[in-house]
């Protein structure tokens, strides 16, 4: 993965959360995924194919969704149940709009998400799958990405 390659999920991922909540995230240096690196509450994941094969997670403790959930929803309280939608939706906004840096051969499955802690998530991203750290609004989560 090309350093320009990170540097557009960066200025995705910094759009996105400013366009919807008028807060800019803040991004650390990123860094190759060990066996040290976990995972939040929530995690949504979508495969690549096409040109590029591999996948992105995104992953975020619920406190984090719920406060972007309240912006999304425009102040409408965020339920429980909501969250599952909030981290697909989000996974799949950052991966699709990934599409306009990589060109329509950059090919995106639905979002798989998973609630919890889980072992490892690799099967669909190709190593080295690099972490790229994010703090908005005082909560940390990632964004993974392992592409061929």
């Amino acid at each position: 993965m090309k350093e320009s390659e990170l540097k557009a999920f960066i200025k995705i991922v910094t759009e996105y959360f400013e366009s919807i909540t008028g807060i800019a995230a803040k991004m650390g240096l990123p860094f190759i995924k060990d066996e040290s690196t976990g995972v939040f509450d929530f995690t949504g994941i979508i495969g690549v194919s096409g040109a590029r094969k591999g996948g992105v997670y995104f992953t975020a403790p619920k406190e984090l969704l719920y406060e972007f959930g309240g912006y999304l929803l425009e102040g409408d309280k965020v339920e429980d149940d909501d969250l599952y939608d909030l981290i697909g939706e989000m996974t799949n906004t950052i991966s699709g709009n990934m599409r306009e840096f990589f060109g329509t051969t950059f090919l995106i499955s639905v979002p798989i998400v998973l609630k919890g802690q889980v072992e490892n998530i690799d099967m669909r991203l190709n190593p080295p799958v690099f972490i790229i750290p994010i703090e908005w609004q005082y909560n940390d989560c990632h964004l993974a990405i392992g592409l061929e």
